[in-house]
């Protein structure tokens, strides 16, 4: 947890949006951004879960914080459309690099240990510290940038991300032989997930469900829209941090409600940002913590029932795959807010519900990955 907290604790991330906003880009363009940011984690996110899977995920981690303090100097060195995107393009491979090692990682650890139940109360607790760890991100990013402005929140960012990297070297690391062949280790296991329909199921939900985490990064953008100072947006933002860090925290009594609960949570959740968007006024962000708080419950008991599901050496390569879909699902949420704001995203709540709701069935049983 602790290391979740720290690679979380970047004062970058309450304010980049503004930052890209403040050089003169528009939010089509911000999107735009975002989008090359997907796009990179796309395409890097399979082969990172076969590199973690052959190789070592705790050296996978710590590779990630290394590349992401890189794309966090190109930015801060020269604050430039252009440098923008090639700080996500780096950015993309750091955070592909981690999805599918790190919670590989901690499902492997506590297998090894008989407490792998354990999971969605244990990846829901990270989620929440991830989360609770941007109240004194906000602070900070305040601080730094009456300092020293985005100068100084982006050196400061550097330095914990390479923290954040330097930590992890310490995690321990539990998980079987991948064999010896890296084509044959990313064949098998594609091959486990799509041959299998509840583990398909499953994926799929997972990948709508985290494709929904790209409105996070318009919070602060919303809070500016809405009436916010700049140097106040990361303190603004903050009831969505803890909202969010109550649904993860929650997260492991979910787990248990009837199937038909958590879609009813994921309906709510978008009627939620749906009001909010029509309000749009500084209290519609009240509206926004509840939408997000929801949200995070849903999307951690989705990853402890993909988790679940999966056996077997490939866990990481299974693992990005869903992360595979997490990119493609996140670009219609950044194209849906581009044309419609979060009025759009809202709509694109609403439409993934069904398909949630299969892959997330709890009758659906346990398979070899």
């Amino acid at each position: 947890m602790g290391w979740a907290a720290l690679s979380e604790l970047v004062p970058y991330y309450p304010l980049y949006a503004l930052l890209f906003l403040d050089t003169g880009l528009s939010q089509a363009q911000v999107s735009l951004l975002f989008a090359v940011w997907s796009v990179t984690g796309l395409l890097a996110e399979v082969p990172a879960g076969v590199l973690a899977d052959r190789w070592s995920r705790r050296g996978v981690v710590v590779l990630a914080g290394v590349l992401q303090a890189a794309a966090f100097v190109v930015w801060t060195a020269a604050p430039a459309p252009w440098t923008f995107a090639v700080g996500f393009g780096v950015w993309g491979v750091s955070g592909a690099l981690v999805s599918g090692a790190s919670e590989a990682l901690v499902y492997d650890g506590l297998a090894a240990l008989g407490a792998e139940g354990s999971y969605a109360r244990v990846n829901g607790w990270m989620t929440s510290a991830e989360l609770l760890v941007q109240v004194p991100t906000a602070f900070a990013a305040s601080a730094l940038f009456a300092l020293g402005g985005y100068a100084a929140v982006g050196w400061v960012s550097v330095a914990v991300c390479l923290a954040a990297a330097a930590l992890a070297l310490r995690f321990p690391e539990a998980r079987g032989d991948a064999g010896d062949d890296e084509e044959e280790a990313l064949r098998e296991g594609l091959r486990d997930t799509l041959r299998r329909p509840g583990l398909r199921l499953t994926v799929l939900a997972v990948a709508l469900l985290g494709g929904l985490d790209a409105v996070e990064e318009y919070f602060p953008v919303v809070s500016g829209d809405w009436g916010i100072p700049t140097a106040a947006v990361p303190l603004a933002v903050l009831a969505t941090a803890l909202a969010g860090a109550a649904g993860g925290a929650l997260a492991g009594r979910a787990e248990g409600l009837p199937d038909r609960a958590l879609p009813a949570l994921l309906v709510a959740a978008g009627l939620l940002l749906g009001a909010a968007a029509l309000w749009a006024r500084p209290a519609a962000l009240v509206a926004v913590s509840l939408f997000y708080g929801l949200y995070i419950m849903v999307l951690v008991v989705g990853e402890a029932r993909l988790q679940h599901r999966i056996t077997g050496p490939h866990r990481a390569t299974v693992t990005s795959v869903a992360g595979l879909g997490i990119e493609i699902a996140s670009l219609p949420v950044f194209a849906a807010w581009a044309l419609a704001g979060a009025g759009g995203v809202a709509v694109v709540v609403l439409v993934v519900v069904p398909l949630v709701a299969a892959g997330l069935r709890s009758r659906v049983g346990q398979v070899a990955g």
